[in-house]
């Protein structure tokens, strides 16, 4: 496997060293071949919103299992999620299942072109979409944490119609559309940022967004794969209070299953196949278990208090981070919505890409390191976002704190 591995991050390249390779995860915890345990910040980089192997979750793929794992053809299961993708997210009133962000992305900028008849995009610096050839310009995640270029084997006439700016700049967005008039279809971008490590939206930028796309006849599109479901239950959009054209989603609707889905305005999602003319399929796409893990998963979310509760245990991780580094003498800022956080080695404030290049890698290099030694795994790159779950504990909060302040007192 090219560098060990089956996606780029996880290789430990940015950190150093090799790998870990787990071989269970249970609750809020892992466990390496080795036996050791560590306390859990990735959460299978997202979908594990309640806690990895949930028993409940088990018991209805289990279930499920016994009538098949793939059909082939419609099955209840779908409906079912996506009665409840629509019901929970504001901007989507027809939805479509793939399996994974990437498929998502690549069908939601279809359909933006399809619908506008354009085909100019805007994203933002440091904001990933998943590997299609459109999207591997300024991206963020794999391609910021190994130092990449622009992806080698993309042609420039795939990302000619790609358009940048710098996350938190209305300015700059302004300016794009000015000098590409009637040209551009869509903006599409993370409400809060993920890839470039966790970047929230300055106040009134999100709503300086929406206002730009409606003014210019273009579509805007929340790529939610990140924050759907974890922001609140209606995602980020419901957070914020911000409604766009279309939304993808992805990891927690999948319960840590293999999924994906984009969905809005019927309008516009009349233009999918065989409702409509733009193509796009998928083997696997709603397969059975799948929905039964999202669907397992989004009646635990439902229920009340489960965003309080990750609200409290991120905020009072984050803050002993913070605590701890400036109690050791580091320059450290950082920050959290709900179940989704992240921090960095530099006086901040971070508002974009350019800002998070300005932390100290080499320091995190050894911050990751010695969290390891101390049983605590974080993502193996200063431009990823954390995760939180209900399964995590107070204790296991209180434990990482310690360690942190353990940890960023010897480096």
């Amino acid at each position: 496997m090219p560098g060990g591995v089956n996606s780029p991050v996880r290789a430990f390249k940015s950190v150093g060293g090799q790998p870990i390779f787990m071989d269970s995860v249970k609750g809020s915890h892992m466990w390496d071949i080795d036996g050791n345990e560590y306390i859990d910040y990735v959460g299978s980089w997202g979908p594990a919103i309640i806690g990895h192997a949930d028993d409940e979750v088990l018991e209805a793929l289990a279930e499920t299992m016994k009538k098949g794992t793939s059909f082939g053809s419609p099955c209840l299961l779908e409906a079912v999620l996506a009665e409840m993708v629509i019901s929970a997210v504001p901007s989507i009133e027809m939805v479509r299942f793939v399996n994974s962000g990437t498929e998502a992305c690549m069908g939601v900028l279809r359909l933006a072109r399809t619908f506008t008849g354009r085909e100019k995009i805007i994203k933002f610096e440091g904001c990933y979409h998943g590997h299609a050839d459109p999207f591997l310009v300024k991206a963020g995640s794999g391609v910021a944490t190994l130092g990449l270029p622009d992806s080698p084997g993309v042609p420039k006439a795939t990302t000619s119609g790609t358009l940048t700016a710098p996350y938190n700049d209305i300015a700059a967005v302004e300016s794009l559309f000015n000098s590409n008039e009637g040209e551009i279809a869509a903006i599409i971008l993370e409400p809060a940022v993920g890839n470039s490590g966790f970047i929230t939206p300055k106040p009134d930028f999100l709503e300086a967004i929406r206002r730009l796309t409606k003014e210019n006849g273009a579509l805007l599109i929340f790529d939610e794969v990140m924050t759907g479901f974890r922001l609140s239950y209606g995602g980020a959009q419901e957070y914020f209070g911000i409604t766009p054209d279309l939304t993808t989603l992805g990891k927690v609707i999948g319960g840590g299953l293999p999924v994906g889905a984009y969905g809005g305005r019927r309008e516009i999602m009349e233009m999918v196949a065989p409702a409509g003319p733009m193509y796009q399929a998928g083997t696997l796409s709603g397969n059975p278990l799948a929905m039964t893990a999202g669907i397992q998963t989004l009646k635990r979310l439902k229920a009340p208090g489960t965003y309080e509760y990750l609200d409290r245990i991120t905020r009072e991780l984050v803050q002993g981070i913070l605590n701890a580094g400036k109690k050791t003498g580091h320059a450290i800022c950082g920050g959290h919505i709900r179940g989704m956080f992240g921090f960095f080695f530099t006086e901040g404030p971070v508002h974009n890409f350019d800002d998070a290049k300005k932390s100290d890698a080499a320091k995190f290099v050894r911050f990751y390191q010695g969290m390891l030694r101390e049983g605590v795994y974080f993502a193996p790159s200063q431009f990823e976002a954390g995760f939180t779950s209900l399964a995590h504990s107070p204790e296991d909060i209180q434990k990482t704190v310690a360690a942190a302040e353990n940890v960023l007192s010897k480096i």
